[in-house]
């Protein structure tokens, strides 16, 4: 059974940086694509990034592009995002994604794997 546990979220001021954890467990750390998204109070999740374990090849979200980056740890079975300069526009619950098989953008699965997200705010 997979599992996703997040965490590393946290409080911080604009311009600060958080490094997010996500450990997977239940599946074969490659031939998966793994995601990062995000939703703020009252609007829809977002992808922010999204990665195809192995080939290190991120695609990232327009907000995300020189700030933030996907890093994949296959010994541990984690992955992280690191998040740098951040903004009060970033304020949201982030959540790690799994699915097997190659990645499409940011399209949903009802076959995708989901954590309980970990809660970033960031203060102006």
């Amino acid at each position: 059974q997979v599992n996703l546990q997040e965490s590393g979220g946290g409080s911080v001021q604009a311009g600060g940086s958080l490094r997010l954890s996500c450990v997977t467990s239940g599946f074969t750390f490659k031939n998966n694509c793994m995601a990062w998204f995000r939703q703020a109070p009252g609007k829809g999740r977002e992808g922010v990034t999204r990665l195809y374990l192995g080939p290190n090849d991120p695609l990232y979200a327009n907000p995300a592009k020189g700030r933030f980056t996907f890093i994949q740890d296959k010994d541990k079975n984690t992955v992280y995002l690191q998040m740098n300069n951040l903004k009060p526009e970033d304020t949201a619950t982030y959540y790690c994604e799994d699915r097997l098989g190659h990645c499409d953008g940011f399209k949903l699965s009802p076959y995708d794997y989901w954590g309980q997200g970990t809660q970033v705010t960031v203060s102006s």
